[in-house]
């Protein structure tokens, strides 16, 4: 009989203590690491940036120009040179965003082989996985796509209408109707939102496997898993309860971890940082094109650092969650049951046992 969600909790815990205890391997945990982090299999989702920028201390005299290293304020007027630039930046980084979005979806299969077979080889996961890799690549850009359409019209009926009925041009006279259509609005949002991370879910967790191990394309794997749930709709609907609440737990507990590992890594990062910008300041260096580039690739550089020490922090809940959803979902898909459970190869047949000589006639 296939297990409940919660009977999928203790086989987890089991398996990812045996994938990376029994014994520990510093080698598969550092490669863990890399292959959750851009599988987007992270326990603390993304670090939270603290964004504020520098006060100038107001002091007397020539004082007020110390540590004002601040960009000079934006003049429309001077954008012209840097308009090829500017462009240039704009597809640079739509690029980067797609080919991060292609590694994504090759390392999703790279993650579910290296949890089920206990196994994490990255150059031999990165040969195997490209077809059903490009292929959930094609279901990630129509899901952003509609992703997308969805968003701009959820926001934009409301804004329409509000406009069209005069209630922005005077919002103090129409407070009633603003009350209750921001509150409808909220209310849509996040059944928007909801429902966006349940399609998210489903697809890491189960479409993944079904296009890995059936060589479906994302239209009829999600055919065949919409027909699966047809006839468990409770179970699953349990086992997205109970993930969100594992997740709420584990971003609890590797965010308390986290939070102080960002603090030692901030310090002698921004510390480092700061002393550039005093010596900058002191040899006569200010803000130009050059001078952001260079503080933009450190501050990118030292991001991805610090992702990645949380995503070595974040290995068991990496290992967890995959193999939490592997357990529900091979008890309910044989392709997958048979690899994370192989049947012993059975014995060689025994040899026949030799015939004594038959007796000879007398005489």
């Amino acid at each position: 009989m296939p297990l409940t969600p919660t009977e999928c909790v203790s086989p987890a815990i089991e398996h990812a203590k045996q994938q990376l205890f029994k014994p520990f391997q510093f080698g598969q945990w550092t490669r863990l690491a890399f292959v959750g982090l851009l599988a987007g299999e992270m326990a603390t989702g993304s670090c939270p940036g603290g964004g504020g920028g520098w006060n100038r201390p107001q002091s007397q005299g020539g004082g007020d120009q110390f540590l004002s290293f601040a960009p000079p304020p934006f003049d429309p007027s001077k954008l012209g040179p840097y308009l090829g630039l500017i462009i240039f930046v704009a597809l640079l980084v739509c690029v980067l965003v797609l080919v991060l979005m292609y590694v994504n979806s090759v390392f999703r299969f790279i993650l579910l082989q290296s949890v089920v077979q206990k196994r994490c080889s990255i150059s031999e996961g990165w040969r195997r996985w490209q077809r059903p890799g490009r292929r959930f690549f094609l279901w990630q850009l129509v899901y952003q796509l509609v992703l997308g359409i969805g968003l701009a019209i959820l926001v934009g009926i409301p804004l329409g209408i509000a406009a069209l009925m005069g209630w922005l041009q005077q919002p103090k006279a129409h407070l009633a109707p603003l009350i209750l259509g921001g509150m409808i609005f909220a209310g849509l949002l996040i059944v928007f939102f909801l429902i966006a991370v349940c399609v998210h879910v489903l697809a890491k967790d189960f479409l993944v496997p079904l296009m890995a191990y059936s060589d479906l394309d994302f239209a009829d794997g999600w055919s065949r898993l919409l027909a699966m749930m047809k006839t468990e709709r409770s179970n699953y609907f349990v086992y997205l309860l109970l993930k969100l609440g594992l997740s709420i737990v584990a971003f609890i507990l590797f965010g308390i971890v986290t939070f102080f590992v960002v603090l030692l890594f901030l310090i002698p990062v921004g510390g480092v940082g700061v002393l550039a910008i005093l010596l900058g300041k002191s040899a006569g260096v200010g803000w130009t094109p050059a001078t952001i580039a260079i503080a933009a690739v450190f501050a990118a550089v030292a991001f991805v650092v610090l992702m990645y020490i949380i995503a070595l922090i974040s290995v068991p809940a990496i290992v967890f969650f995959p193999a939490y959803s592997i357990y529900f979902f091979a008890a309910r898909y044989p392709a997958l049951d048979a690899l994370l459970h192989p049947r012993a190869p059975e014995p060689p047949p025994l040899p026949p046992l030799p015939q004594p000589p038959l007796p000879q006639p007398a005489g």
